[in-house]
């Protein structure tokens, strides 16, 4: 069983549900509203520990009634909270999410306490990181937090897997030289590199680029159509599972945090693995909400 630590966003999310997506200036009935927990980095936690995982968390929640949820919530997941402070005067992390008939979400963030992880958070907590085979992270949580979190992992031969999500045009240098295994979407990859993915090609082009930079395992998530990895001059398509998505909120956090838990630290089992992750996030999305619609080990199974 791996032991992962993930270090990134907590969030309460809203959600609501639509016929269409509103246009500008435009106002429209919803057909359900409701809250659940959320959030990246959470998110991959709770895929890591429902797949099997020991799993720990670095991050921080508010003092307030979102923060008490959030840590009630991953606290019956069974997930090691040690990591996760509780802040005054700052509001816990929140995503406002809306969801159409067609499974596809728009989706507004509000860091909060998420942006208030320090760099000393991280090393008051290296035991954790150290203890780990793999130590996951995300964008919406303190970029310094998660390179200090990187270079401990690091330095103690723990392997990373970077999800560069939302988006940053220039990653800096000294967290992708620490990065193992980078898991970004299409739109991802073409912000990072610079070149659109429009097919097998161009993902190898993509990959290139990327390994360039040092990361020895690149997995681009290209959705309905499955993951491309490429490590060590070897490249694919591991496709997709076939279902009816009714929303993809959490499919790419499922997917990571599900392989996270199966792959072995030396990535021979790679495909195995990713096929792993295909399978828990094609049950994510059919299913409404973050990490309510998460599956277990057993439903894998």
């Amino acid at each position: 069983m791996n032991k992962v630590t993930v270090i990134g966003s907590i969030n309460l999310d809203r959600t609501i549900r639509v016929k269409e997506m509103a246009k500008p200036g435009e106002t429209i009935h919803a057909s359900e509203v409701f809250s659940a927990g959320g959030g990246k980095g959470a998110n991959q936690a709770v895929a890591a520990k429902r797949s099997g995982a020991k799993t720990a968390f670095i991050g921080a929640v508010g003092n307030d009634d979102a923060g008490k949820t959030m840590r009630e919530l991953l606290g019956y997941e069974e997930i090691q909270l040690d990591g996760i402070a509780e802040l005054d005067k700052v509001a816990t992390g929140q995503a406002y999410i809306v969801v159409d008939e067609k499974g596809e979400n728009s989706i507004m963030i509000h860091a909060g306490a998420n942006g208030k992880i320090t760099p000393e958070h991280v090393v008051e907590h290296a035991d954790l990181i150290k203890e780990s085979d793999f130590v996951i992270a995300q964008f919406e949580s303190d970029l310094a937090s998660t390179i200090k979190a990187f270079e401990v992992a690091h330095q103690a031969g723990v392997k990373t897997i970077l999800n560069p999500a939302p988006a940053m045009r220039t990653v800096p240098e000294e967290l992708l030289k620490t990065t193992d295994v980078i898991a970004p979407n299409e739109t991802e990859t073409e912000i990072l590199t610079g070149i659109k993915v429009v097919d097998e090609e161009s993902m190898r082009k993509a990959a290139a680029k990327l390994h360039a930079l040092g990361i020895k395992v690149v997995l681009i998530t290209i959705g309905s159509k499955g993951s491309f990895y490429s490590m060590d001059g070897q490249s694919g398509i591991v496709p997709a599972f076939k279902v009816k998505a009714v929303d993809t909120t959490a499919a790419g956090d499922t997917f990571i945090g599900a392989l996270s838990t199966v792959l072995k630290p030396d990535f021979s089992n790679l495909v195995e693995a990713i096929t792993y992750g295909n399978k828990a996030s094609s049950l994510t999305v059919q299913r409404f909400g973050a990490q309510p619609s998460i599956p277990y080990k057993h439903e894998l199974n």
